[in-house]
């Protein structure tokens, strides 16, 4: 790997900040960084153009007025978009997997238009989907079980183009049998805690995409204690 500095945006958490998500930068930045990675959060907020050269992109949840706002401005600023097309790492988080998808329709049945960057639709369920989350990551994408808080009420329907980052055993994740949506470098989720200090082998995944190196394990017993008592708490 070259000596680089990885760059880690961090897009529109003024609008998509919901639950603290802007964790999931800081813990990318931080387990690059302990590993010797030179790594940045590049913090790119309302109303500033989305540049086309970080390695990673980062984007959080929202309601769904900040959802409407959030497109509009990844439309007009479309650098998200352009590095996908170069092959850049995506982390897309509850408002982020509805965006992502061909469209989204909200609770007042208005139907609206999505980036088009993984094959899915989402849609208001009847109810919201509250609490903790356990599921079996899908194709041995990673190792152990993928654990998070949802708070929802969008149900995601996946197109043969994407495929599921997990299969829910607690919780309800998309529809309640999958979660999650995985198609290319992009990686969507419902689920906060946020979802990477939560899941650091999620983390490691996209790590090892966008450096194109293994990294080995790191030793944190706390997070490895906090793991255990989420997936006891939810069983």
């Amino acid at each position: 790997m070259s000596e680089s500095t990885i760059q880690i945006a961090l897009v529109l958490p003024d609008l998509l900040g919901t639950y603290g998500d802007f964790g999931n930068a800081v813990v990318l930045e931080k387990r690059m960084t302990w590993r010797g990675i030179k790594a940045e959060i590049v913090p790119i907020n309302y109303g500033e153009p989305v540049p086309d050269s970080c390695d990673i992109y980062v984007v959080g949840g929202g309601e769904d007025t900040a959802q409407t706002l959030a497109v509009k401005h990844l439309r007009e600023h479309p650098g998200l978009q352009r590095a996908v097309t170069k092959n850049a790492v995506v982390l897309g988080v509850c408002a982020g997997i509805q965006i992502f998808g061909e469209s989204f329709t909200r609770a007042d049945n208005v139907t609206h238009p999505g980036m088009g960057l993984i094959d899915s639709t989402s849609h208001a369920g009847g109810s919201r989907a509250i609490g903790e989350v356990i599921a079996e990551p899908a194709n041995g994408l990673f190792e152990g079980v993928l654990t998070g808080f949802e708070n929802h009420q969008g149900r995601t329907v996946l197109g043969p183009a994407a495929r599921p980052l997990a299969h829910v055993r607690v919780g309800t994740g998309n529809d309640g049998s999958v979660e999650g949506a995985v198609q290319g470098r992009i990686v969507c989720t419902y689920l906060h805690g946020p979802v990477l200090p939560r899941n650091p082998q999620l983390a490691d995944l996209l790590i090892e995409w966008a450096t194109g190196t293994k990294v080995a394990p790191l030793d944190l017993p706390a997070v490895t204690a906090m793991r255990a008592e989420r997936v006891r708490a939810a069983s």
